[in-house]
Formats: structure tokens, C-alpha cells, sequence
């Protein structure tokens, strides 16, 4: 009796498995049936892109950035070459900008500046990329990668559209993003010669004077660079560049310490030649070297 009704079980197991099997086949055929439907329909009422641009303009004047840009991506793949392409492609750039996806935001300028060389929308785009960056530039004791691309971004405006009404914005912000490299590269050599480490001091110093010249930080990056030299030994080079410091920065900041240093320079070349005289006057007594005989 137990047999005969775990039988029953099995079978009534299996006929629910058959039945919920057909089932999901009906669901699965229905569902791809309603996807036909809705692609037929799609088909039929295609938006154009003026339609489709319109969608994307009222969503973003909405503030739906989102949705604004899932409406613009559609121009891009399929309207590529309508004329709201480079419009569209312009705005999603605004719409990452303003959900402040810097980087997405400047990857899509990039793509309207490279892609669409004569759209009316690339000088903007020159500049928001600018901006893009300038708004991702840390702390000058971070990593300047950010800082580099947004003065290159700002310099490449400026090459093409000098005379524009955003210039003087792109100009005064290198200006403030190149203060920044020299802070970064003046505080590097100061930790170097806080270590001792008088060589890459110098270095550091010279970037700054090589590239900065015209920031607040060349004159004590001038005068530290003297000061890294003396340390090294190099006497001629710090007195060469001292007399060039005092002729560059004749009331400079640092004035008042440059006859300590002159000082300090001359002190330090009369060691250096009385400490060559004492090792010349200790080679000249050395005796010969064993097997040093005339004779052959």
C-alpha cells in the first residue's frame, strides 16, 4: 500500500513538472511575441532627430541629465550625420558637466573636438574640457595630472580663439593653475634640502625658474638653488649665480641674507683650497711604492 502510493506521488510529481514546463513555453512565446509587437510599433513611430533632440533639450532644461543624455545618445549612434549630431554630442557633455562627471564630461567634449572639427559647438567645448579639469586640479601636494590637462585644454583655446570673450577666464586660470605647478615644484625642493639631499633640490629649484620664472616662487627658488649649490661644494657656480640673484632681486625678499651667504660661499672656498693644499703636501711625502726602482 505504501508502495503503490509513493507510485502515485512520483506520477503526480511528473505531471506537475510537465504542466509548469508548458507553461513557461507559453509565458516565454507570448513575451517574445509582445517584443515583436512593441518593435513593430517602435518601427512605425520612429522619432526623427529633430523629435529626439527636442526629448533631450526638454530633459535637460528639466535637470534630468540622465534621461537627457540616454535621448542624445540616440542622435550620436543614429543620426550621426544630422545636424543636431554635433549638438547632441555638445550636450552631453553640459549634461555630465553639471552632474559634475568631470571626466566623463571632458571625454565627451573631446570626442565633439576631435569627431566635429567645424561644429560651431567646439569653441565651448574647447573651454568647458578646460574647465572640466580645472575643476578636477587637487591640492598642489597632490598628483598635477588634472592641473597639466587643463592648462593644455585652456592653451589650445586660447591658440584658436585668442580674441574670444573667454579668453581673459582661460588665461587668468593658467596663470593660477601654472602658480600651483610652481608651489608643488618649489615645495619639493625644499623637502629635498631638508634631507640633505642637495641634488635633487637643485633640480626641482631649476624647474621652477625654467618654467615658472614668472610666479612668486622663482625668487626664493632662485635663492634656495644658491644655497644648494653652496652646500655642494659647488663654490664658483653659487658666487656666479649669487651676483645674478642681487642683479634680478635688488630689493627682493631675500636681499638682506645674501651677504651671510657670501660669506658663508667665500669661508667655504678657503676650506676647500686649504684642504686641497693639506692633500697635495700628503701625497707629495708619501714614499714610493714598493717596486718603484729605476732599475729594469
Amino acid at each position: 500500500m505504501l508502495h503503490l502510493n509513493k507510485q502515485k506521488e512520483v506520477i503526480l510529481y511528473k505531471y506537475q513538472i510537465i504542466i509548469k514546463r508548458a507553461l513557461e513555453g507559453l509565458f516565454v512565446i507570448l513575451l517574445i511575441g509582445g517584443f515583436t509587437g512593441c518593435s513593430s510599433d517602435e518601427a512605425v513611430k520612429q522619432l526623427s532627430a529633430a523629435q529626439q533632440f527636442e526629448i533631450g533639450m526638454k530633459a535637460f532644461r528639466n535637470e534630468d541629465y540622465l534621461d537627457a543624455i540616454d535621448a542624445f545618445k540616440v542622435i550620436t549612434l543614429q543620426y550621426q550625420g544630422s545636424r543636431f549630431a554635433d549638438a547632441a554630442q555638445f550636450y552631453m557633455g553640459e549634461c555630465r558637466f553639471l552632474r559634475e562627471e568631470y571626466v566623463l564630461a571632458a571625454y565627451e567634449y573631446d570626442l565633439l573636438i576631435k569627431n566635429m572639427p567645424m561644429s560651431k559647438y567646439v569653441l565651448n567645448a574647447q573651454f568647458r574640457k578646460g574647465t572640466s579639469y580645472y575643476e578636477l586640479s587637487p591640492k598642489s601636494y597632490l598628483d598635477q595630472e588634472y592641473t597639466k590637462k587643463a592648462i593644455d585644454a585652456y592653451q589650445a583655446f586660447l591658440e584658436y580663439h585668442p580674441t574670444d570673450s573667454l579668453a581673459a577666464i582661460a588665461d587668468t586660470r593658467i596663470r593660477e593653475l601654472e602658480h600651483k605647478l610652481a608651489k608643488k615644484d618649489y615645495e619639493n625642493g625644499v623637502i629635498y634640502m631638508k634631507m640633505e639631499y642637495y641634488k635633487a633640490s637643485t633640480y626641482y629649484f631649476d624647474l621652477v625658474l625654467d618654467k615658472y620664472y614668472d610666479t612668486e616662487y622663482a625668487e626664493p627658488a632662485f635663492f634656495k638653488k644658491i644655497q644648494s649649490l653652496y652646500f655642494r661644494k659647488r663654490y664658483p657656480d653659487a658666487v656666479k649665480e649669487l651676483d645674478v640673484f642681487v642683479k634680478k632681486y635688488p630689493t627682493g625678499s631675500f636681499i638682506s641674507e645674501v651677504p651671510q651667504l657670501r660669506e658663508d660661499i667665500k669661508a667655504g672656498i678657503l676650506l676647500a683650497a686649504a684642504e686641497a693644499k693639506k692633500l697635495k703636501k700628503v701625497l707629495m711625502n708619501m714614499p714610493l711604492q714598493p717596486g718603484g726602482s729605476s732599475k729594469q
